[in-house]
């Protein structure tokens, strides 16, 4: 399958709004708003990184990622998410080849560092660890991980956005 990435444009916004519905779905783990999420970031100018995949001429995955503040005042750091592919394509490495355009987009850009809420098991294959000390309040501590692109991982409560709390 030839995947390509690229940012996102303005006739890819309906469908990034309709697979990032379908790919969090039937998630157990879900708010079931990151679609809503997606567009709040947008709106507030946040998305710093906006890059689909693209099979043939069909889009097929989304990833997100905006600035997040550390209360330690650690600049430079982002958080990736959601990052959304269609049901039926999972499992095919576009996730997979979303996330690494994503990480090295943000080290072109100069970043520090980037966190992740997730499965452990799926975001540790990238670089990503638990370090304690950087936590998201309320979550689970093996859930929330970080990636440092050189310096030292900060520590201290990170915070979203707000458009994280959209619901529509």
């Amino acid at each position: 399958m030839n995947i390509s990435i690229h940012n996102e444009t303005a006739a890819d916004i309906d469908t990034i709004t309709q697979l990032t519905e379908a790919a969090f779905q039937h998630e157990q783990h879900s708010s079931h708003t990151e679609q809503f999420i997606v567009t709040a970031l947008r709106r507030a100018d946040q998305l710093t990184v906006s890059l689909v995949a693209v099979a043939g001429e069909e889009v097929v995955g989304h990833v997100a990622v905006s600035p997040v503040s550390i209360s330690s005042g650690a600049p430079g750091w982002y958080g990736l998410g959601p990052i959304s592919v269609w049901p039926d394509r999972q499992g095919q490495g576009i996730g997979s080849a979303l996330m690494s355009a994503a990480l090295e987009r943000l080290r072109q850009l100069g970043a520090a560092g980037c966190v992740v809420l997730g499965d452990p098991g799926y975001y540790d294959r990238f670089g990503f660890e638990v370090y304690p000390g950087l936590e998201l309040p309320g979550i689970p501590a093996q859930y929330f991980q970080a990636i440092s692109f050189g310096g030292a991982v900060p520590t201290g409560e990170v915070k979203y956005h707000a458009a994280f709390d959209a619901t529509e």
